[in-house]
């Protein structure tokens, strides 16, 4: 039988992160199966090291952005560095963008207007969105409702949260949804009823790493690795093989991030 691979289509690997442990932290991802990952970024930096580990290492694809906490720190010139890595044509999407009303430590105005302006470049070079939503699932709905009227588009509304009746919003928008080490949470049961009402061929799984580990690791950090315990939790959950899940799940983020290996 062929090994189990996994894409672990959401996380943070920039050496700002985990220092000199990110050689390690891969050779733990393609130990345990997860042969693909999509490194997000969340400024121009963290972009920047994302796209040159996507070129550094096989299997590792890269998205480019501006966090909605990080927006009201961000001047044109870094948005130019978005802008240039984007026309380079090495990156595989667009974000991490979205909207945040928990923290609220950036101003809404400049959250609208960043994510607005994301939007407007995944438009333009038909590159997927990879969307955080923090009790704004509503507005978030509302922008791509908005946009989606002018063009098509695609993306993934990443660490899902919302109900199940906002997930088949955002897959009538033509999105993805991804769930994070939250599903596996004690806590989290209407989180998971919700996973088993999305799509088998709309499902993602990621980590989000080093942040939301999933459960038996909570309080450690986190990394691609662990995305096998969101994923075995997901099959269980949905009365699926982990195989099934799995080759799914991959074949979903080789879809939406283009990747090799998607035939």
């Amino acid at each position: 039988m062929a090994p189990i691979e996994y894409f672990d289509s959401h996380c943070h690997l920039d050496p700002m992160r985990y220092g000199g442990d990110t050689k390690d932290v891969l050779q733990r991802a393609r130990a345990a199966g997860v042969s693909r990952m999509a490194v997000i970024g969340t400024r121009a930096a963290d972009s920047e090291a994302a796209v040159q580990l996507s070129e550094n290492e096989e299997g590792v694809f890269c998205a480019v952005g501006i966090h909605p906490n990080d927006v009201d720190d961000v001047d044109e010139k870094e948005w130019g560095r978005i802008e240039k890595l984007v026309g380079s044509g090495k990156v595989s999407a667009i974000g991490e963008t979205g909207l945040d009303w928990f923290r609220t430590v950036a101003s809404k105005e400049n959250q609208q207007l960043f994510f607005d302006r994301h939007i407007d470049l995944s438009q333009a070079t038909e590159l997927p969105l990879v969307i955080h939503t923090r009790n704004s699932i509503r507005d978030v709905l509302d922008t791509l409702a908005k946009a989606t009227q002018h063009k098509p588009m695609t993306g993934v509304l990443h660490a899902f949260s919302g109900t199940s009746e906002e997930a088949a919003e955002a897959l009538e928008l033509g999105f993805y949804i991804g769930f994070a080490g939250m599903v596996t949470f004690r806590s989290a049961e209407s989180l998971r009823e919700v996973a088993q009402t999305v799509p088998l061929d709309r499902l993602l799984v990621e980590t989000d790493s080093p942040f939301l580990s999933p459960e038996p690791l909570r309080g450690r950090r986190n990394e691609p690795s662990h995305v096998v315990h969101t994923a075995r939790c997901l099959a269980n959950i949905r009365g699926e093989t982990i195989e099934s899940l799995a080759a799914a799940t991959t074949e979903n983020a080789c879809l939406l991030f283009r990747a090799n290996g998607s035939e």
